[in-house]
């Protein structure tokens, strides 16, 4: 008997006797997809410069190559999200693209509009003072809502970097209608059963005010614009000590979580490796998370079912594969440990008001090794048990390299 196998089987019978049901936490471990970026294949850096990394992917293709590589190694990372224009096919063929993807493996995910990087959006997109400025920026979101019918995708997802950087510099006001009448029009255009995902972000790029500053704002537009708008949470965009986990339970709990950008950060928006800097709030969101969608309570199971999990990171000094394979584990260990936990023991502890216990049932749940019933599942699914060693070992990485060379940027990142 392997030793995982031994260690499983341990692991396993201590569950049963909590009560848990180990095949039913098995199942849902492989079925836990997490959404990769393509940008996160291509060179990025910081606001000082981009790093060129050998073997970066620089066209569509490429970084759907590199995503299927991620899912074969993991079995969990089926969809790509792609951004516009960054993403463009070479020939504009979005049907082609989309064949190419599935025959790698993968599927198209999450589309992302950019209004952000072009000079005539110096001054914002929506929120822009310009009315030609506006409409340009309305007319690429239009676009892409035509990009998710040709390339099967149902989730548009928004991030804007609009703000002023100086008081008086605009009306805060009239930039909040031109955002909540641009919004409308792009929620009217979106395809049947598609979805639009409201990202916010306290501060960065302008930094007097911002125009989605926070959950709050972008709720109220959900609710505004109708059942299909909902919010986006990327973790690195809140300031130092915000309980996050309590913005999902509040989300939740309305039917307007609709997403994640996975990432984490020590100081502000750093893109860091999710779970690299603070695995326990990472494992305290997926509690949320999981606590909903497989317990009983309505809306809140509905909401938390339909949740698209998606990476958003830039790697900029550590690779570009091999971090984005860590990125889905770090995911896939967290969301297993959220599992362990005994919600039942849970809610009795805290209808009792027996505090101390019942943080220490969260505790429990965390603090278990899950490498053993991870490697089980890896098993079963007949994707390698080590998926860092079994990459390194595949020539894959040395394979890009010689065939791609290094590239001064790609990926849309200049």
């Amino acid at each position: 008997m392997s030793d995982h196998k031994a260690a499983y089987e341990i692991l396993a019978a201590d569950l049963e006797r909590q009560g848990l049901d180990v095949n039913a936490i098995k199942e849902a471990i492989k079925n836990h997809h997490i959404e990769t970026p393509s940008w996160g294949y291509a060179n990025s850096g910081t606001r000082f410069k981009a790093f060129p990394w050998p073997g970066a992917a620089t066209t569509t293709r490429e970084k759907m190559d590199d995503a299927a590589m991620v899912h074969k190694m993991t079995g969990i990372a089926p969809t790509v999200a792609v951004h516009i224009p960054w993403d463009k096919p070479e020939d504009g063929d979005y049907d082609a693209f989309r064949q190419y993807a599935e025959e790698q493996g993968v599927r198209i995910g999450a589309v992302n509009p950019n209004v952000f990087q072009d000079d005539q959006y110096k001054l914002g997109s929506f929120g822009n003072p310009d009315s030609g400025v506006q409409e340009q920026a309305l007319d690429h979101m239009l676009e892409c809502c035509e990009i998710m019918t040709k390339t099967n995708s149902d989730i548009l997802s928004l991030w804007f970097a609009d703000g002023t950087n100086y008081a008086g510099q605009d009306n805060l006001r009239a930039r909040k209608r031109r955002f909540e009448q641009a919004l409308a029009t792009t929620y009217k255009n979106l395809p049947a059963g598609g979805r639009m995902l409201v990202e916010y972000k306290f501060f960065e790029p302008a930094f007097y005010s911002t125009d989605v500053p926070d959950w709050g704002t972008a709720y109220a537009w959900c609710l505004k614009l109708g059942e299909q708008a909902q919010v986006l949470v990327d973790l690195g965009h809140h300031a130092q000590g915000v309980n996050i986990e309590q913005i999902v339970a509040f989300l939740l709990d309305e039917g307007r979580l609709g997403g994640f950008h996975f990432n984490n950060r020590k100081y502000a928006d750093d893109d860091l490796i999710v779970g690299s800097v603070n695995p326990y709030e990472l494992f305290l969101i997926y509690n949320e998370l999981n606590s909903a969608a497989f317990g009983q309570d309505e809306p809140a199971r509905a909401t938390a079912q339909n949740i698209a999990y998606m990476i958003d990171q830039c790697h900029n000094i550590e690779g570009k594969i091999a971090p984005m394979i860590q990125s889905v584990l770090n995911c896939q260990e967290a969301f297993a440990k959220s599992m362990l936990v005994n919600q039942t023991a849970l809610a009795d502890a805290q209808a009792a008001g027996e505090v101390l216990a019942a943080h220490n049932i969260m505790n429990s749940a965390y603090r278990t090794d899950v490498r053993p019933l991870l490697a089980q599942v890896r098993a079963e699914m007949g994707t390698p048990a080590d998926p860092i060693a079994a990459y390194k070992a595949s020539g894959y990485e040395e394979k890009i390299q010689a065939a791609r060379g290094v590239k001064a940027s790609s990926g849309g990142f200049q």
